[in-house]
């Protein structure tokens, strides 16, 4: 789903509380390793089980990869959330870099597509099907923004 500045600040946000956020700047390939220690801990702290715990890591991983790999520098932001309507805890992370863009953002969410030849093309269809929420935003020249959210037991029976 590709979103705006007015959704990403109003709708989307309007039903969730944050409840505790830590920001990661990535700079450096090692900085990727913060985020997936981070994610692990806060998720933990958010109430996911172990699977769980390990899964979101994955798609910060990907996320801040994407970033490092595609724009150099940018920032994921790990937040412990509670949605107002179900009072459900969960886990948002929000991507955001200066980067060159994603031209077509279908495309770069199909399986198995990169626009690198060294890259499985895995990376955000992966996240996407990890979280439960998943919204992106990508200008030309601009860079690409990413929120997403999981939440604690959602589909499970």
């Amino acid at each position: 789903m590709k979103i705006s500045d007015v959704c990403l600040t109003k709708e989307i946000s309007e039903r969730v509380r944050v409840r505790e956020t830590k920001k990661i700047d990535l700079v450096f390939s090692h900085d990727n390793e913060n985020v997936v220690y981070s994610v692990r801990s806060i998720a933990k702290k958010a109430g996911f089980r172990l699977t769980d715990e390990v899964l979101i890591a994955v798609a910060a991983s990907e996320l801040s990869t994407n970033i490092l790999r595609y724009a150099g520098t940018g920032i994921i932001e790990v937040s412990i959330v509670t949605d107002e309507v179900s009072q459900a805890n969960g886990i948002e992370l929000f991507a955001s870099d200066k980067g060159p863009g994603i031209n077509d953002i279908e495309q770069a969410l199909t399986e198995n597509y990169s626009s690198q030849t060294n890259s499985l093309g895995q990376g955000l269809p992966s996240v996407q099907r990890i979280m439960d929420e998943f919204y992106i935003e990508s200008v030309s020249g601009k860079g690409t923004r990413v929120l997403t959210r999981k939440w604690v037991g959602y589909g499970e029976n």
